[in-house]
């Protein structure tokens, strides 16, 4: 259990209804906006929308559940009924985390062949990556910890090489 005053749940209360409402709005605002930008980047800004709206939700499931975890100002972090519950953040990264590394690609508008190329590489490592990092965070063991965080780092340093190395010579 971790014991909270007034003003840290406050704070962490209203960050979450920040963010929330961001999110939200900003998914309002690339829908509205397509028409403005040229046909080539309105993909780009559907997987805007599409990255935020999933975000929004996530965010909105991880609000309640903190509102419903820490009723008495004590939010349980145990995994018992009724705690805070971390998945969401793995779940909406492991949606939300390919969908922008596609909008990187769509939004430099390369070549069709190359586009897939990089789409089929990052994709998959970022899914991996998120998958990897998922049982370190829920153990409470340090060495699996360590070694979950060992595995998920190399599909994400495969990322960046892709992005960084692989990317650059397509531009």
């Amino acid at each position: 259990m971790l014991k909270l005053d007034s003003n840290q749940w406050n704070l962490i209360y209203n960050i979450f209804s920040f963010g929330l409402v961001s999110m939200l709005a900003c998914t309002v605002y690339t829908l509205v906006s397509q028409q403005r930008v040229l046909a080539k980047y309105r993909n780009a800004l559907v997987m805007s929308s599409m990255v935020t709206f999933i975000a929004g939700y996530h965010y909105m499931r991880i609000f309640n559940s903190f509102n419903e975890s820490s009723a008495d100002m004590t939010v349980n972090v145990s995994g018992a009924q009724g705690s805070f519950n971390e998945a969401y953040r793995y779940v909406d990264w492991l949606l939300t985390v390919p969908l922008l590394l596609v909008e990187v690609v769509a939004v430099l508008a390369l070549a069709k062949a190359t586009s897939r190329s990089l789409i089929t590489r990052l994709v998959p490592a970022s899914a991996a990556m998120i998958a990897l990092g998922y049982p370190g965070e829920i153990s409470s063991d340090q060495n699996t910890q360590v070694m979950y965080g060992v595995l998920s780092t190399i599909p994400f340093l495969y990322i960046l090489y892709v992005l960084f190395v692989e990317l650059g010579k397509s531009l």
